[in-house]
């Protein structure tokens, strides 16, 4: 599929979608105390272009980078795009980061200044003590933040009346090949790795993103996730601009109080992982109102249990897709009708996808797992390189003697007879049990269905006999009622096949995540 946008940049596409869809709504905040401020594309396109002075008197400009520190809020958004206004580029990081996080991830990017949450700042400042003074801009993470005469990012600046309006601070001549971001991956598995994104990644995707959600202008995006990750930026902000549709943002996700939320905001469109699925359904209470969503996405296996009753709940069964930070827009994404609960679908239109053996390209047979490897161009529709790693870069994206760039994920899929792809997991996620391949991912989506469990991990460990055996980790749903190992156990004989059977039961009071939801796995049991 190619782009349905014209412009060069994503600078470009913010401009044009300015001026198209003006009086459009564009970001509806909903605060911590539940408060909802709105913006038309017009108002904050103002805002974008007050921020822009603001970061260009911190002395940003083009090439600088721009270490942001921050939860959902409109000053983070506002940031974004005055930095792709200007030429520069973010670092969104983790709000929660601790200060030796602050710090090697300072140390990586060097920018020019950061941005940070006021209650966070004791903690932000700490980690950047020993790079010199560089410039913070604290932030209330509210719509105060945006707003004249004393929000810090659009205050009028020394000299300036409150009366002059609008400061506009020249765009740069950006170029499509030009970063617009560093994102750091959510580290599963290992440590994480700076995803570097260009200008025409960011365009690209959200063309592509608006195309496979079918987004129309009077749709609106339900945002939950957190805003420094891939999902929240790519296919809900970035699709949103292309077609001029709005964005309901919260300061924080609630699961008890997603449905209201999404009711209260008027939301058609919304992008989950399976984990706060899960979350939802145990802290919704019987009989509430279902939704009337039109579009929901959702990333990482799910039950069919659980998959049906989020279906009813949001008023459509949630489609599975498949994409990471360094794919950009998906690569795959369910089309089936009605939508399948373990099916990431077929390749996004204009994707090539090839399923091989680890460390090669060679194709594997039909019904055999093999990893996903994706033709694409850096810096256009895969993203450019890891940041300072030619090594791990070049080990990622590998050319063919036909000159083709293939991304190898490093995650397993198996096609059925028409070529849909069901996703199996990491690599390293799939064991042998006796010479018996077992998926964890898989055991972890039908473990969560059990009852009384919330969710689930499941670890290998090696056996004497076996080579490996799965281990279960379990959470109860209702921490006041304690889970009865031996009942799981009968339920997961009755489930599952003997390979796959844990051979412990370990309940424990939550799983190690990152700040999306996603389990780490190598922390559990450790």
């Amino acid at each position: 599929m190619m782009p349905t946008s014209t412009m060069p940049t994503f600078a470009a596409l913010w401009s044009d979608s300015v001026q198209r869809y003006a009086k459009h709504p564009f970001l509806l905040f909903h605060d911590r105390e539940g408060s909802v401020t709105e913006w038309s594309y017009e108002a904050f396109g103002h805002v974008v272009d007050d921020t822009a002075a603001t970061l260009t008197a911190a002395g940003v400009g083009p090439g600088s980078a721009i270490h942001v520190c921050l939860r959902n809020s409109p000053g983070f958004i506002a940031v974004w795009l005055a930095a792709a206004k200007l030429g520069a580029w973010i670092i969104p990081v983790d709000p929660a980061s601790s200060p030796r996080d602050i710090a090697t991830q300072v140390a990586r990017v060097r920018p020019v200044v950061g941005v940070c949450a006021a209650q966070h700042a004791a903690v932000y400042r700490e980690g950047i003590a020993d790079f010199g003074p560089l410039p913070v801009l604290e932030l209330d993470e509210s719509a105060s933040d945006v707003q004249r005469p004393a929000g810090v990012l659009v205050a009028p600046l020394p000299g300036e009346s409150d009366d002059d309006g609008q400061r506009l601070s020249g765009a740069a001549v950006v170029q499509p090949d030009e970063r617009l971001a560093v994102m750091f991956t959510s580290g599963t598995t290992s440590q994480p790795k700076g995803v570097v994104l260009t200008q025409e990644n960011y365009r690209v995707v959200a063309s592509e993103m608006a195309e496979a959600a079918g987004l129309m202008a009077g749709h609106r995006w339900f945002v939950t996730l957190p805003l420094f990750h891939a999902n929240a930026q790519f296919y809900c902000f970035a699709s949103a601009i292309e077609r001029g549709a709005s964005v309901a943002l919260t300061a924080t996700f609630s699961a008890s109080r997603w449905i209201t939320q999404a009711r209260a905001l008027g939301v058609t469109h919304a992008s989950l992982f399976a984990a706060p699925i899960r979350m939802i359904l145990a802290k919704t209470s019987p009989g509430t109102e279902p939704l009337s969503l039109k579009h929901v996405w959702f990333a990482q296996n799910l039950g069919e249990q659980h998959h049906t009753e989020f279906g009813a709940l949001a008023g459509v069964l949630p489609r599975q897709l498949y994409g990471m930070t360094e794919t950009l827009a998906v690569v795959t994404y369910d089309r089936s009708q009605p939508a399948k609960a373990q099916e990431i679908g077929k390749p996004l239109g204009g994707r090539t996808v090839r399923l091989v053996a680890p460390g090669t390209l060679d194709d594997v047979e039909r019904g055999t797992p093999g990893v996903m490897a994706v033709q694409g161009t850096p810096g256009r529709d895969i993203f450019a390189c890891y940041l300072d790693d030619p090594e791990t870069t070049a080990r990622t994206l590998i050319r063919d003697p036909k000159g083709q760039t293939w991304l190898m994920t490093g995650d397993l899929a198996v096609s059925d007879e028409q070529g849909a792809l069901s996703f199996v997991g990491r690599v390293d996620d799939v064991i042998k049990v006796s010479g018996e391949n077992v998926s964890l991912t898989e055991v972890e989506a039908v473990l969560a269905q059990a009852p009384g469990v919330l969710e689930v991990a499941v670890v290998a460990v090696d056996d004497p006999v076996r080579d490996v055996v799965p281990h279960a980790y379990l959470v109860p749903k209702d921490p006041t009622l304690p889970l009865e190992t031996e009942r799981i156990a009968e339920w997961a004989a009755a489930n599952l096949a003997p390979a796959a059977r844990p051979r412990e039961w370990h309940v424990i009071d939550e799983l190690p995540r990152t700040s999306v939801g996603k389990v780490r796995r190598f922390k559990v049991g450790a």
